[in-house]
């Protein structure tokens, strides 16, 4: 099932990052950060800091689409947390929800607005921030099983390995600078490499940081929603770091 789901979702994602109409784009991106953000909400509770998930589409979707500067963004994501704690009634389960609300928006919403100002650089720069996740991904399976000896974060995922780690990194860098040259060729390859390293440190990084969210919360996925995946954020941890790293180390050399 889990092979079956992973058939059906990468090429629908290729083509919708690569081909579809631009406002079809930018629907799917908001059910992706609606579905990343109610799951987040639905791990909220674990940790005493229980979220309306439907508190967050507002102020989520401004952050999604609204032209704003990064001042402004945060001004909203603040309001929306002090408007989540100012709900509850006990302050010490109100401050936990306002923590809770604003790192959920950015983590949801912030990460997919990344994707939407990374297409109109390039809708090959959307799909090089998901496909390095999905090569590294892979080596890091085969490799780590195959040699991985050294704990990468025992108490947050004992089954990652530094060497898997580094498999990770080198055979993503690969692949990274090969699709540059061949999809951005006007991409110098020590950029292409630069950006290729950072956006896959920045998925395995992701990756952790929601393991250790389940974790904390004792559960095993984020959702039930993608079969042999678990959830959402499941299947997208990585992408929601490696998308706005990739957009920054752009914004960065350009």
């Amino acid at each position: 099932m889990r092979v079956l789901t992973s058939v059906v979702l990468i090429p629908t994602v290729t083509w919708l990052i690569l081909f579809s109409p631009q406002p079809v784009f930018q629907a799917a991106v908001s059910v992706f950060a609606l579905l990343c953000w109610h799951e987040f909400a639905g791990l909220s509770g674990y940790y005493n800091a229980k979220l309306e998930s439907w508190h967050g589409w507002i102020p989520g979707l401004v952050i999604l689409y609204a032209g704003l500067s990064g001042t402004m963004l945060m001004t909203v994501i603040i309001l929306g947390a002090l408007a989540a704690a100012l709900r509850n009634r006990e302050l010490r389960e109100g401050i936990p929800a306002t923590a809770f609300f604003a790192l959920g928006l950015i983590y949801a919403f912030g990460a997919w607005r990344a994707a939407v100002e990374l297409r109109v650089i390039s809708p090959y720069w959307v799909l090089f921030a998901n496909a390095i996740n999905w090569v590294g991904d892979s080596a890091a399976y085969f490799v780590g099983r195959a040699i991985g000896k050294r704990k990468l974060a025992p108490r947050i995922s004992p089954g990652k390995s530094v060497e898997g780690a580094l498999a990770s990194v080198v055979l993503a860098s690969l692949f990274g600078v090969a699709f540059v040259n061949y999809f951005l060729p006007a991409t110098p390859w020590p950029v292409a490499l630069g950006v290729s390293v950072a956006g896959n440190v920045a998925g395995q990084i992701g990756d952790l940081a929601e393991s250790a969210l389940k974790r904390g919360a004792g559960v095993k996925d984020s959702g039930t929603l993608l079969p042999g995946h678990g959830g959402w954020l499941d299947r997208l941890d990585s992408s929601l770091f490696s998308m706005p790293i990739t957009l920054f180390a752009l914004t960065l050399i350009g």
